[in-house]
C-alpha cells in the first residue's frame, strides 16, 4: 500500500510539475480578485497528523438522480503491477503513459460498458448511449469556445444546459435527464448579440449550428485545477523530476497563441484523516501556485477508495471559474475510486453532469494500481466530459514501457510530459482548426 501511494503522489507532483513549469515563461495577466488563497482552510493544521473528527458530509442533492448500477471485470479483474520503492524512484523521469479517447471510438466504449455491465462491480452509472454532439462554428468556420446551449423538450421544457469547448462541441445525454419520453428537441445557441434556433429529432445525433459570434477572446483564457489524491506518502524524488521539465516550458513557449493562464487545485484524502479536502483559489500567480504546492504533504488513507466524490465536488463548485470563452481542464490524479458506500455523500455522476453543464472537461490519470471499477469511474468522468482518460504504462519488472492492465486498445503512448502537453496543445489548437 506505502509503494502505491509514493508511485501515485510522484506522479501526481510530477505532472503537476510539468504543466505549471511549461506555463511559467508566459505572460501572466494580472487579475482583480483576490487569488490564490484556501478556500476551505485556514492554514493552521498543517499537512501531517490526524483528525479526531472529519470534515463535514453532506447529502446527496443532485445524485439522487444518478442509479446505483452492479457492474463488475472483463475477465480476471485487473492486478497492480508489482513495483518496489527503487524501482519507482529509477523509473521516475522515464514515465510513460498512454490515452484513450471514448468519445472518438465510441462503439468500442459502449461494448466495454456491455461487457463491464456482466461482472457486478459497484458503480453510479450514468445512460451516455443516446449521445448527441452539438457542434458551433461562426461564419468563418472556426469552432466557438463557450456559446451557451439550452435543450428543451417538445414541451418547451429546459431539460439541460452546457457550453461549448474549444473544438466547438458539446454533448447532450437525454437519459442521463430523464428525457426518455420526449419525441424531439430544440436547440438554443447564444453567444454575444447572436442566438439561433434548431430543432432536432432523437434519431438525428449530430448537429451544426452557425452562429455569428467570435471563435474565443485574445488572448486565449485557459483554467487549470488539479485535483490530487494526497493520500500516502510523497516520494523523495520529486525536486528531481521537477527540474527535468525545462524542455516542457520551451515547447510551450513555442505555441502561437500564448494562453492567459491561471492554476488552482484541490487535494484530498478521506474522513478520518486530518482533513478530507482542501482547495485553493485559481491564481495567475505561478510562483504563488508552486509555494503552496510544495507545501503539500501526502499522508492518510488507510483503505483503498478515498474520498474522491467530495474532492470532485470541491473542484468544481468551490473555485471561480471564469467560464464563458476559457478553455477550463481538470486534471484528477489518482490510484483509487471513490468511496461508495459513505453516507450523506456527494455523487461523482451527478457532478461530472455538472461538469458538463460547466464546459469542464476532466483529464482522468490513473496511476498504477487502479482497478477496474477505479478505470470505469475514470472513463465515465472522461467521456461525459469530452475528456480522455489517461493512464501510465509499464513494462516487464515495473520499468516504464507500452503495456497496461485496463481494458484498451489501440492506445498511444508517450512519455508522460509528452502527453499531457499534447493535451494542452490540443486544446488550444481546435481554436484554429488545426487538430488532425
Amino acid at each position: 500500500m506505502e509503494t502505491r501511494r509514493q508511485s501515485h503522489f510522484a506522479m501526481a507532483f510530477l505532472l503537476i510539475s510539468l504543466l505549471v513549469t511549461s506555463c511559467s515563461i508566459l505572460p501572466i495577466r494580472t487579475q482583480t480578485e483576490k487569488s490564490g488563497e484556501w478556500l476551505d482552510w485556514d492554514g493552521k493544521e498543517g499537512w501531517s497528523g490526524s483528525a479526531a473528527a472529519g470534515g463535514t458530509f453532506f447529502g446527496l442533492g443532485a445524485a439522487d438522480a444518478i442509479e446505483e448500477a452492479p457492474l463488475a471485470a472483463l475477465g480476471e479483474p485487473a492486478t497492480e503491477p508489482d513495483i518496489v520503492e527503487s524501482e519507482v524512484r529509477n523509473q521516475s523521469p522515464g514515465l510513460r503513459a498512454g490515452s484513450v479517447d471514448d468519445n472518438v471510438h465510441w462503439d468500442d466504449y459502449l461494448g466495454y460498458r456491455l461487457r463491464f455491465a456482466e461482472w457486478g462491480i459497484r458503480v453510479h452509472d450514468i445512460e451516455v448511449v443516446e449521445r448527441h454532439i452539438i457542434t458551433v462554428t461562426n461564419p468563418q468556420g472556426k469552432p466557438v469556445l463557450g456559446a451557451e446551449i439550452e435543450i428543451l423538450d417538445d414541451q418547451e421544457r429546459t431539460v439541460a444546459t452546457t457550453l461549448t469547448h474549444s473544438d466547438g462541441t458539446a454533448l447532450f445525454f437525454p437519459k442521463a435527464f430523464g428525457s426518455s419520453d420526449s419525441q424531439g428537441f430544440k436547440i438554443r445557441v447564444s453567444k454575444g448579440n447572436d442566438s439561433q434556433e434548431q430543432s432536432i429529432d432523437r434519431d438525428e445525433r449530430e448537429h451544426h449550428i452557425v452562429l455569428d459570434a467570435q471563435s474565443s477572446s485574445d488572448p486565449v483564457r485557459l483554467d487549470v485545477h488539479f485535483l490530487i489524491d494526497a493520500t500516502g506518502s510523497m516520494s523523495d524524488e520529486i525536486q528531481q523530476l521537477k527540474d527535468n521539465m525545462i524542455v516542457v516550458s520551451e515547447r510551450i513557449h513555442g505555441l502561437s497563441s500564448n494562453p492567459d493562464v491561471r492554476f488552482g487545485m484541490t487535494v484530498y484524502r478521506d474522513r478520518g484523516d486530518l482533513f478530507i479536502s482542501r482547495t485553493l483559489e485559481f491564481t495567475p500567480d505561478v510562483d504563488r501556485f508552486i509555494e503552496e504546492l510544495s507545501a503539500v504533504v501526502a499522508d492518510g488513507g488507510g483503505d483503498y477508495a478515498e474520498s474522491l466524490n467530495e474532492g470532485l465536488h470541491n473542484a468544481i463548485h468551490m473555485p471561480e471559474w471564469r467560464g464563458g470563452e476559457t478553455i477550463s481542464l481538470i486534471f484528477l490524479i489518482a490510484d483509487a475510486p471513490p468511496h461508495l458506500d459513505y453516507a450523506q455523500d456527494y455523487d461523482y455522476a451527478a457532478d461530472a453532469l455538472v461538469a458538463n453543464e460547466r464546459g469542464v472537461k476532466i483529464y482522468p490519470i490513473a496511476s498504477s494500481g487502479l482497478d477496474d471499477q477505479g478505470e470505469y469511474i475514470f472513463r465515465q468522468l472522461a467521456q461525459v466530459t469530452s475528456g480522455k482518460f489517461l493512464f501510465l504504462t509499464y513494462g516487464a519488472g515495473g520499468a516504464p514501457g507500452d503495456g497496461t492492465t485496463h481494458h484498451v486498445d489501440d492506445y498511444s503512448v508517450l512519455s508522460l510530459d509528452d502527453l499531457v502537453v499534447r493535451m494542452v496543445e490540443e486544446e488550444l489548437a481546435a481554436l484554429e482548426g488545426q487538430l488532425q
